[in-house]
């Protein structure tokens, strides 16, 4: 029988790393002298980490038996979101052009 712990360690270095991201986009802002442009893709990376720390150390996508099955739906549904995204993005400037 596994034993159990008031505060599992994927939690602690979860937070931790969430932590790190978050002080690390903070100071990309401040401390930095970037174009907006790439602060902002910075920014985008570096939230794309921290929401797969989220998912994996809290959300726990990978464990259990169907945890392949969870990525493969995820990467699918991100997939499909930046579809409509630039789809939605590419419509409104090709529209607005022609007229």
């Amino acid at each position: 029988m596994k034993k159990q712990t008031l505060f599992p360690m994927n939690h602690v270095v979860g937070f931790v790393l969430s932590i790190v991201l978050t002080v690390a986009a903070v100071l990309v802002v401040y401390e930095t002298t970037f174009a907006a442009s790439i602060k902002m893709g910075i920014i985008g990376i570096l939230a794309i980490f921290q929401a797969l720390v989220q998912l994996i150390m809290f959300m726990h996508v990978t464990e259990g038996k169907s945890g392949g099955v969870n990525i493969i739906n995820i990467a699918f549904s991100v997939f499909v979101a930046g579809v409509i995204v630039a789809g939605s993005i590419w419509v409104l400037t090709t529209g607005h052009a022609a007229h």
